[in-house]
């Protein structure tokens, strides 16, 4: 177990004995994780926020139960996947894609970018995001699952499989179905990675924009960071790379601030 984890692991002890410095230490540590799970698994931030709060409060609740059998980074992975795989059905996930039915939404409307656009590069990096987390939902939750916390996460098949609840040979099993199924979408369509295809993400920022999917004016997954980081998709060159391209997503200033209230006030105590 890292260092790192072993601290986590006291910390998250201590809370469990009801130390709420420690407690609210310990959310401090996961919560960008478990948003970047939800994110991931769900696509759409403002459902991502939620099932993030919601894990969070899970997490506050039940720390008592934790008892040392994995790195605590894992077990707030475990309620989070828990929690997330039963969750109602996201708003993107409500319209059922499939990887046919992305393909043909990815060759309708190709353009060259609108020059009266501002931000064009910004634009573009909203699109490659928006798409690649599309992508995942082209998957079933259990096979998305595995495939973020091995492929994206890159978490041992073991840690994996604690999260998943199922052996180490089912977890690897259903991440190389997903990445198998990903490596081929992507080879046939994506410009990114295979400079054949027609797809570009530059290009499919008109049509992103008319459908509403891309909002100039409220950008939902294009951070800071991530402004520094446009300009080197022409980089990205696999699967892998282009599926951890994303920038470091933190949980919203809303779900950090539910917390810090829930535990400052001990009414989480309430919960338990």
């Amino acid at each position: 177990m890292p260092a790192v984890d072993d601290e986590l692991a006291r910390l998250a002890l201590a809370a469990g004995s009801g130390d709420s410095t420690a407690l609210e230490q310990v959310v401090a540590a996961v919560r960008d994780d478990v948003y970047r799970l939800a994110l991931r698994m769900l696509w759409h931030p403002e459902d991502a926020e939620d099932a993030t709060q919601e894990t969070l409060v899970r997490i506050v609740t039940r720390v008592g139960s934790y008892r040392g059998e994995a790195s605590f980074r894992t077990w707030a992975y475990r309620v989070a996947a828990n929690h997330i795989l039963n969750w109602r059905k996201s708003r993107v996930e409500q319209e059922n894609l499939t990887f046919r039915r992305f393909a043909t939404d990815l060759h309708e409307g190709l353009a060259d970018p609108d020059p009266s656009l501002p931000d064009a590069g910004l634009l573009a990096e909203e699109v490659k995001l928006g798409c690649t987390l599309g992508m995942l939902l082209c998957l079933d939750r259990d096979h998305r699952l595995a495939y973020v916390l091995i492929d994206v996460f890159g978490l041992s098949s073991a840690e994996a499989a604690f999260i998943v609840g199922v052996t180490p040979a089912a977890v690897r099993k259903r991440a190389s179905r997903a990445r198998s199924r990903l490596r081929d979408f992507v080879g046939a369509h994506c410009g990114l990675v295979n400079r054949a295809a027609p797809c570009r993400c530059s290009r499919r920022v008109n049509v992103a924009v008319g459908t509403g999917r891309v909002q100039p004016g409220a950008l939902r997954f294009v951070q800071a960071d991530t402004r520094a980081a446009v300009g080197e998709m022409e980089r990205l060159h696999d699967l892998a790379s282009l599926m951890r391209s994303h920038p470091e997503y933190q949980a919203p200033e809303g779900v950090r601030a539910a917390l810090r209230h829930l535990v400052s006030s001990g009414e989480y105590r309430l919960l338990q």
